[in-house]
């Protein structure tokens, strides 16, 4: 008999965009007409063509693999040297960042990464989770083994919650207790929050004194938009000893479909064994990545290193822009129907308190059913979610127009 790793059983049913695509599907099936006016604000999905310069680098790419004499089969496991080089280059060293080409390891996704993280963690370690929170960091550390059972809120034993409040700027402080890991996300997915380079420091600081490993997902520091935010974790002083980076290429050059981020460990990096002795984790997670992992397409990684191109660069700058507009476009629309509205600034999330005392929920199903407009409820992301809901900006300019004018006949 074969049994099962009981761990998923803890999870809780309806995972948050199933659950969302369930009630849509429900929506479309009794509501033909409305189906047809539907705009999906729900799942944070690109929605405008590849940029032009990772377009030809794939047909180039593919014109290569039809030949013998340029053919690739497997290539490096940690990505190859070209983009790996490109992203040390473009990403860190031209912004004064020491990341070397063999700290960087290529993915299909920071989605994967930030789960897969977790193999080389060991089961001890006190998690701090910040809640609101992707819910990928909940549900990964639930199937590893690392919570007991969830509560009638959702809130998994085990787990430290740092709650993200409007009082704090959804930014939460270092906990007073010490952790062993603590997940950080800047530009804040759900909220769009931002995350000062005070704040990110006093963070520092309290790993370094703590011994603790931060987890730092930065998928979309390419929106930022004050020069006075940090980009990167790496951007601190002392950050190189106590942090892991993940970033992508999925929101800031349309890859969802494509699949291409990567992971930064800096060699200096330890975690320690059960008998106290220092192990450096770049070797593990490469080791890791050697077994589990045959690497990114060559392919897409020829598209990914086309991004850096100055024709690249200028072109995911006004896929930035077109997605920023949108955000600016429905961030006024909410704040002009009288709602209390967060992100949109930095982020292409806009974070917005219900009206009239809505659960997360119930605000949703209006939405879908008397504005036809897909949103993602806030209690989706955690607790301190409750009594707020996502929109997201990443749609054609028409639809962010429209949806603002709907969110103001709504409410």
């Amino acid at each position: 008999m074969a049994f099962l790793n009981d761990n998923y059983l803890k999870l809780k049913a309806g995972y948050l965009f199933p659950e969302i695509a369930r009630r849509v599907n429900a929506f479309c099936e009794g509501n033909p007409d409305g189906k047809a006016r539907l705009i999906r604000c729900g799942i944070g999905d690109v929605t405008e063509p590849l940029p032009p310069a990772a377009v030809a680098a794939l047909h180039s790419a593919v014109d290569e693999l039809a030949s013998r004499d340029t053919f690739r089969g497997y290539g490096p496991e940690q990505g190859y040297p070209f983009l790996r080089q490109a992203i040390s280059q473009n990403a860190y060293r031209a912004h004064g960042i020491d990341v070397a080409e063999d700290e960087i390891f290529i993915s299909d996704g920071s989605k994967c990464d930030c789960g897969n993280i977790l193999d080389i963690l060991g089961h001890q370690n006190r998690i701090g989770i910040p809640d609101p929170v992707y819910p990928v960091y909940v549900d990964t550390n639930v199937m590893a083994g690392h919570t007991g059972d969830a509560d009638a809120s959702g809130a998994y034993a085990g787990l430290h919650y740092l709650p993200g409040t409007a009082e704090n700027g959804f930014v939460p402080a270092p906990p007073q207790e010490k952790l062993d890991v603590a997940y950080l996300c800047f530009p804040n997915n759900p909220t769009g929050a931002v995350a000062t380079r005070a704040q990110l420091q006093a963070w520092v600081d309290y790993a370094l004194a703590n011994d603790t490993l931060l987890l730092f997902d930065a998928a979309y520091e390419a929106y930022i938009q004050d020069a006075s935010i940090p980009r990167s974790i790496y951007e601190i002083p002392g950050a190189r000893r106590c942090a892991i980076e993940f970033r992508s290429f999925s929101k800031n050059g349309g890859f969802t479909g494509v699949r291409c981020a990567f992971i930064v460990v800096p060699g200096e990096l330890t975690a320690k064994t059960a008998d106290g002795q220092r192990v450096p984790l770049r070797g593990l997670w490469s080791r890791r990545t050697s077994t589990k992992f045959n690497g990114t397409g060559y392919i897409v990684q020829r598209a990914a290193e086309a991004l850096y191109s100055p024709e690249g660069k200028a072109q995911v700058a006004a896929l930035i822009a077109h997605y920023m507009g949108n955000a600016a476009i429905l961030r006024t629309g909410a704040v002009n129907a009288g709602l209390q509205v967060f992100g949109g600034e930095n982020a292409p999330y806009i974070w917005v308190k219900t009206p009239n005392g809505l659960s997360s929920w119930e605000f949703f199903d209006n939405m879908l059913n008397k504005a036809n407009v897909v949103i993602t409820p806030g209690s989706g992301f955690g607790r301190a979610g409750e009594g707020y809901f996502r929109i997201s900006a990443f749609n054609s300019r028409e639809n962010a127009i429209e949806v603002a004018r709907r969110i103001r006949e709504l409410v």
